[in-house]
């Protein structure tokens, strides 16, 4: 029965693409994680302008943080005959038996943003996730010892089901390790929605009253905190560091409580992804990975992004 939810699903949205693009020559499916955060938006606004542009036609499935759903949306995907996918996997190695069955069927595949095993796939679209939880941890030790006094505690707000926010918080954490002056006093799970990440912050606050910093690995995990900071009236208390701007988290760098902020470009990982099936359409060979560049946005740097 949730298969066929899906199904239907898929066929709806399928449908929705054709009456909304005219004259496209290929149909390329975008199998996104959700569409309540602004830099998955965002990249759904990249592609989708990519592939109106080259005259494709652009249909995007909502999984609502499901990797089960994004399986099924690849399988359906493969019955309907679309020319290309475009993956933002939530599980990166669960979605790998749906990647190798549209392969085998001759649908190219890119991987953007979350980071696929070695497989079939004929490239990957992103940032190098590892290292900027290195840059950003840097950036935080470096803020300790000039603002903290060389001393600090952390907890962190993740987003335990997503391969690549767990990438982002083994870099920060492993770099962290080497410093026996900043402790991590709590990790808790957000779950890639503001609403529960606001929750589980304050949850992490009130166990650690102590605590002083935040590191969040995602959009909702950094709204969420930010939320929670400023229900608990922490700004003064709490310093935030964290992954991808929204208004909110322009206003609290602004304020002065949120301090540093990796900055992707979701847009352009759309637009990157959409030209190299084109590529792939037309004969061309494509780099087999695509790195996008990532600014760090700070109260010095941040007025060039509102």
């Amino acid at each position: 029965m949730k298969k066929l939810v899906y199904f239907l699903s898929v066929l709806m949205a399928l449908a929705f693409s054709n009456s909304a693009y005219s004259g496209g020559h290929k149909t390329i499916a975008l199998i996104q994680i959700n569409q309540q955060a602004q830099f998955f938006t965002d990249m759904n606004k990249g592609a989708k302008a990519q592939a109106k542009k080259n005259g494709h036609k652009m249909v995007i499935f909502n999984a609502n943080n499901d990797p089960t759903a994004q399986n099924n949306a690849i399988e359906t995907f493969i019955q309907q005959g679309v020319d290309g996918l475009i993956v933002v996997a939530i599980d990166t190695n669960g979605i790998m038996s749906a990647v190798i069955q549209a392969a085998n069927a001759g649908i190219p595949v890119v991987a953007i943003d979350a980071i696929l095993p070695d497989g079939p796939h004929i490239s990957q679209v992103g940032v190098n996730n590892y290292g900027a939880g290195v840059m950003i941890a840097n950036n935080f030790l470096e803020y300790v010892d000039s603002n903290m006094g060389g001393k600090a505690k952390i907890g962190i707000v993740g987003a335990l089901n997503s391969t690549i926010q767990n990438v982002r918080q083994k870099g920060f954490t492993d770099t962290l390790s080497k410093n026996p002056k900043v402790n991590v006093v709590g990790i808790v799970d957000g779950r890639n929605v503001s609403e529960k990440a606001m929750s589980a912050a304050e949850n992490l606050f009130t166990a650690n009253p102590s605590m002083n910093a935040v590191y969040t690995t995602g959009e909702p995990a950094l709204v969420g905190a930010i939320a929670a900071t400023e229900a608990q009236g922490l700004e003064k208390e709490i310093k935030i560091f964290g992954w991808d701007l929204t208004s909110h988290s322009i206003n609290g760098i602004e304020e002065g409580y949120v301090i540093s902020v990796v900055q992707q470009s979701p847009y352009n990982m759309g637009t990157y992804a959409v030209n190299v099936l084109k590529d792939t359409f037309n004969g061309k060979s494509v780099p087999r990975v695509i790195d996008v560049p990532i600014t760090l946005v700070t109260k010095s740097n941040v007025s060039q992004f509102k």
